[in-house]
């Protein structure tokens, strides 16, 4: 797997990008960007916060850059787009400009599965939060796991050697070196790498909402980990979305 611009026979190029937050007063934030994407690319993931705030108006307008786009659109929500309470509403409309979102579904494009969801909080080994005590902890663990659960759904249906795996929230922490380690178990949950473990067609991961943090990683058992938030990969690289040949 590289992670260059340059394409390879029998490898499919996946262009990754997290962490949009499009705003109502944006006029045509990411066209010209899809289109540069188009051509170095055979697929666009979507890592999740494709909205500001989960407005309808919002996801409009990303929707109308989306269908500028000559390759597969694929992806995942994030937290964001859950802000406004309507995350149903934000996926119908991407879903009505072309983009597939993973969650209760997985796809093979080319011979590479993708199987994704938005992922939630919850930490990392010592750190993770354990489904005990007052019936609110309870309840937040339930949804890491739920999660977690879709994930490991969504995978195991892939009949595929290749596959990737797309989140909003971070498998691991060593993406998100850089951030501060207090809010770590807040940005990811090492219930997702247990799942993605599990399988050994998972061949790349990717996910955003770290800002802040490390371009790098990998889950426990060796699964390399791509932080794909445009945060990121701006000051790395000079461009707001990475290519991984899959």
């Amino acid at each position: 797997m590289k992670s260059n611009m340059e394409p390879s026979d029998g490898k499919l190029r996946v262009a990754a990008i997290g962490d949009l937050h499009v705003q109502e007063s944006d006029t045509a934030p990411y066209r010209e960007l899809f289109t540069e994407i188009s051509q170095a690319a055979d697929v666009l993931v979507l890592c999740g916060d494709l909205t500001n705030f989960g407005k309808t108006t919002e996801a409009e307008i990303l929707a109308e850059d989306i269908r500028t786009c000559s390759i597969p659109v694929l992806g995942v929500l994030g937290n964001h787009d859950f802000e406004c309470g309507q995350p149903e509403k934000v996926a119908e409309i991407l879903h009505d400009a072309g983009m597939t979102i993973l969650d209760e579904q997985a796809v093979e494009i080319e011979g590479v599965g993708f199987a994704g969801v938005k992922g939630f909080m919850g930490g990392y080994g010592r750190g993770e939060l354990a489904p005990f005590g007052e019936p609110i902890a309870k309840l937040f663990v339930d949804e890491a796991m739920n999660e977690a659960r879709k994930l490991e759904n969504g995978l195991r249906s892939l009949r595929t050697e290749r596959s990737v795996a797309v989140l909003h929230y971070s498998p691991t922490e060593e993406t998100l070196e850089g951030e501060p380690t207090a809010i770590h178990q807040y940005l990811g949950s090492q219930r997702l790498a247990d799942a993605i473990d599990r399988f050994d067609h998972v061949k790349a991961v990717v996910h955003g909402h770290a800002h802040h943090g490390k371009y790098e990683g990998r889950t426990p058992g060796g699964t390399p980990v791509f932080n794909v938030a445009q945060f990121v990969l701006k000051p790395l690289f000079g461009k707001r979305y990475a290519v991984l040949e899959i």
